[in-house]
């Protein structure tokens, strides 16, 4: 989808453009595809993460809002570091990015396999909230070495 809409723009939305656009596309998925390292998708539970991600987006975007008509919430803001037990790559990109999403807390940074998240309150219970949703990401994406039957090192 994403080279079909590049083809789009770059080509002024010309329908005739499409002869040549079509093939360019099919090859650069399929030189994609040949470049991404192996991944393994478990789809049905991704499909079933979505209204945990919406929900999470939802409370999030609410506590915000609280905090800005509410300044006087006390607050114990504090950044930690998390350790990932994720495997490299495309499942800890996405916990990165999802973390952000959760109530109160901002990815800031990764260093190796430990991520720093800006938490506002200390107090809250994002550790538990964190946990959860790395365990979740895990289901959807097992590491290679899961797939092959060998344990991680």
């Amino acid at each position: 989808m994403l080279f079909s809409i590049i083809w789009w723009v770059l080509s002024g939305g010309e329908a005739g453009s499409w002869v040549i656009g079509a093939p360019a596309v099919v090859c650069a998925v399929a030189v994609s595809i040949a470049l991404s390292p192996p991944v393994k998708v478990v789809w049905w539970r991704l499909v079933a993460f979505m209204p945990f991600f919406v929900w999470q987006s939802l409370k999030g975007g609410i506590e915000v809002a609280q905090l800005a008509f509410q300044p006087s919430m006390s607050l114990a803001p504090e950044l930690i570091e998390y350790p990932l037990r994720l495997s490299s790559g495309l499942a800890q990109v996405a916990m990165i990015n999802v973390t952000s999403l959760l109530p109160g807390t901002l990815s800031s940074e990764i260093e190796g396999n430990v991520l720093k998240i800006h938490i506002l309150d200390s107090q809250s219970n994002y550790l538990a909230e964190l946990q959860r949703l790395e365990q979740r990401l895990g289901q959807i994406f097992p590491s290679l070495s899961e797939q092959t039957g060998r344990e991680d090192s």
